[in-house]
């Protein structure tokens, strides 16, 4: 994305502010073990209004009359750099990024009472850090000591999520072509696991395939630990231990998606080990891809956030009645909620910069409408653990179905249909690489 695209973004936030300053920093380097530190990873919010990549910056944001980006961010350093890499510094990040100015971070404590002076508000995110609140704190502080002098403090703190979250929510078409092709990673990374599936393989050498898949393809990470569940392990919903082995006769049920250039993918696949779905199992991964089918039908402008997740409901419901996971009538499982002993969750979220991306699912109370270029997840789902009135060939099998799903001006657009989830398909690629 070149940086008249983030420049643009940043014009829109300080339009929607229309006065005052925001303050958004990126997110801190943390420490794994001693000197050793985690892979580093930017703040979304951050990243979405500059594109960069560094860790030790703060962008601000001033809106106004005459509106403009001030950058903080670290200086050129030759010893570190020999040891870390390459810095941009100031002077390059201003280029580089579209910013109208940058300045170190060393003097951000130095610069930001003169920027928050006389300004009517300050836009920041309060409440997640303390050592980051006290410094904002600090500013306003040292603002309000200068009343005497004629200047003015914010007089008010405003989230900046707010505005920022209704605008992520909504893509673009550059943020939707790398999410394509994050899309096309994922799902060939799907593609190769079911390829090395097989009993006896353990859940880790799986994972293994689907990141070496990643990493090969330009993916930076993935999005998310991945879950490679088998057999039982299926009905964990967030399992991420992966250190069981395949069994034979067993579904594998496999959560995984990249990350590319900061945007995520999400696909769930489920399948047999061995190659050939058992009948129950059949019935069941049936069941949920009907679900599924019915749900992404609910997927397009005008329709609220909800349709896709009750379409879902009521034909799992029917369904747990149909083969006696459930008794009863569907309008009685409905109303009690029955049905969430199999199936508990929402059937979907929003996907960009985070897997559970930005924005909110109500406005005023009500499930809010489904707008083209919004991306979410459609992901129905059945877990059966065994129990007394659990039908014996039933029990154990966990399955999930998700799928990345644009809206866009008739309906959507499912990004990740190259992850085979039909039987047939499942069932012709295993059986070719077993062969």
């Amino acid at each position: 994305m070149d940086s008249a695209l983030y420049a643009a973004r940043r014009a829109r936030l300080a339009a929607r502010m229309q006065h005052g300053v925001a303050v958004i920093p990126t997110a801190p380097e943390r420490t794994r073990n001693r000197d050793a530190h985690y892979p580093y990873r930017y703040d979304s919010y951050f990243y979405y209004l500059t594109g960069f990549p560094e860790p030790d910056a703060v962008l601000v944001v001033i809106a106004g009359d005459k509106p403009r980006s001030v950058l903080f961010c670290r200086e050129k350093n030759e010893e570190r750099e020999i040891w870390d890499g390459y810095r941009y510094g100031p002077e390059a990040a201003r280029e580089l990024f579209g910013l109208d100015e940058a300045h170190p971070t060393a003097r951000l404590d130095l610069t930001m009472p003169e920027l928050l002076a006389n300004e009517p508000a300050v836009y920041c995110h309060l409440g997640a850090d303390a050592d980051w609140d006290s410094r904002v704190i600090r500013w306003m502080n040292e603002v309000r000591n200068r009343a005497r002098a004629g200047v003015t403090p914010p007089e008010s703190i405003s989230d900046v999520h707010v505005p920022l979250d209704e605008m992520r929510v909504v893509k673009d078409a550059a943020e939707i072509a790398v999410m394509r092709r994050a899309a096309d990673i994922s799902a060939g990374a799907h593609r190769r696991a079911m390829r090395a599936a097989r009993p006896g393989v353990g859940e880790y050498e799986i994972e293994a395939e689907l990141l070496h898949e990643f990493r090969r393809s330009g993916a930076q990470a993935p999005a998310y630990t991945p879950i490679v569940a088998s057999g039982e392990h299926a009905c964990v919903l967030h399992y991420v231990e992966n250190n069981g082995t395949l069994g034979d006769g067993e579904l594998l049920l496999i959560d995984a998606g990249c990350e590319l250039d900061g945007y995520a993918s999400d696909i769930t696949r489920t399948f047999p080990v061995n190659g050939r779905f058992t009948g129950p199992q059949r019935d069941i991964y049936e069941l949920v891809l009907a679900a599924q089918t019915a749900a992404i039908a609910e997927v397009k402008p005008g329709n609220r956030w909800s349709a896709p997740h009750d379409a879902a409901v009521n034909v799992l419901v029917q369904g747990f009645l149909d083969v006696g996971l459930l008794t009863g009538s569907l309008e009685q499982a409905l109303e009690t909620e029955s049905y969430k002993k199999f199936y508990m969750h929402r059937t979907g979220h929003w996907l960009g910069l985070d897997v559970h991306d930005a924005g909110a699912y109500k406005r005023d109370g009500d499930w809010r409408e489904l707008l083209p270029g919004m991306v979410l997840t459609v992901e129905p789902g059945c877990y059966i653990r065994p129990g007394p009135d659990v039908p014996r060939q039933y029990a154990g099998i966990g399955v999930r179905i998700e799928d990345d799903a644009v809206v866009t001006e008739s309906g959507c657009e499912i990004i990740t249909a190259a992850a085979p989830k039909t039987i047939a398909d499942i069932e012709a690629l295993m059986c070719r690489s077993a062969t």
